[in-house]
């Protein structure tokens, strides 16, 4: 009788095996699948966020200067305040004007917008002087600094000058005529008066944001003050419309909402409705590329994800 050995499998046959690659393919296809989506909805995500805090904090930064313009402390208005800068300036030219503007000038036709306004108070006069061009002395520890354009003001009238001397080394602030190696100097040191102890001291601010781009070839909102070579702020902010709001009734309610022109009276203006364009850094984010317009301005055609911001800011001191 012939016994037949039965031999046990070992291994997989081709076939085994080559369903076993091609199952192990389509999960693998899958898993690339789930990542690249996971990948692209977080970079969706994260950008969104990032659009959404730039567009906040650009406006919270415009807000929060535009708000103050033409505070000038206890004055009411501008009537009563001398100016004692030398002309010729720029930053100073027009620095009693609460509000200055320009339209569709800057990068991606974006428009600018410069406040004039004081800081709170920084220093007292605590002794009157001999004579109207002479020294102020006033409160130690004041932080007053050579060059530095402040105006000295009681609750009746002001004048604006420049600071020719170091003030840390006597309390004292002299205001010589002639011109200075920083800043406008002084046209007459003379003031209108001679300023007592109810007299406070504070600094002048000209604060302008523009858009302009930055190192990284991004555009960005700046802030230039006093005229200095101007900071970054937020990037992303891909343009900036302006409209005032003109009050021609004098009811302090705006009558119409208009972009500037060389004929819009600004001493009219009693709020400010600002508009930013805001993009993702990133491109490839959104399904098919698209345009966004804003003002006289279009953005390019591609896969960014834009935001617009808009917020009416009233101009507080216009109000009083």
């Amino acid at each position: 009788m012939t016994l037949s050995v039965i031999k046990k499998q070992r291994g997989l046959s081709l076939i085994e095996l080559m369903i076993a690659v091609v199952l192990g393919l389509f999960i693998t296809a899958g898993m690339i699948q789930l990542f690249i989506h996971s990948k692209q909805s977080y970079r969706v995500q994260e950008n969104l966020s990032r659009v959404q805090e730039n567009g906040r904090f650009a406006m919270e930064f415009l807000a929060r200067d535009i708000r103050m313009a033409g505070y000038w402390g206890c004055l009411g208005s501008t009537e009563t305040i001398d100016n004692n800068l030398a002309s010729g300036d720029s930053t100073y030219e027009n620095i009693l004007d609460a509000v200055l503007a320009t339209n569709d000038d800057g990068l991606n036709n974006s428009d600018s917008i410069s406040v004039n306004r004081v800081d709170l108070a920084s220093a007292s006069v605590v002794k009157t002087p001999s004579n109207k061009s002479a020294k102020l002395k006033v409160t130690s520890g004041s932080g007053l600094k050579k060059n530095d354009v402040v105006m000295v003001m009681d609750c009746t009238s002001g004048d604006l000058f420049q600071i020719t001397n170091n003030p840390a080394a006597n309390n004292k602030l002299a205001h010589k005529a002639g011109a200075v190696g920083d800043g406008p100097g002084n046209s007459d040191k003379k003031f209108q008066k001679k300023y007592s102890t109810d007299a406070k001291i504070h600094k002048v601010r000209n604060i302008e944001y523009y858009i302009s781009q930055n190192p990284s070839v991004q555009p960005a909102l700046y802030r230039r003050l006093n005229g200095d070579a101007g900071q970054e702020l937020i990037e992303g902010i891909e343009s900036m419309q302006i409209l005032y709001g003109i009050d021609t009734t004098n009811n302090n309610t705006a009558n119409s909402y208009v972009p500037f022109s060389a004929g819009l009276d600004l001493n009219k203006a009693i709020s400010v409705r600002i508009s930013l364009l805001v993009t993702t850094l990133e491109d490839n984010l959104a399904t098919e590329s698209s345009s966004t317009t804003m003002g006289t301005y279009s953005s390019a055609n591609d896969r960014k994800i834009r935001r617009i911001f808009t917020s009416t800011i009233a101009l507080r001191n216009r109000l009083l």
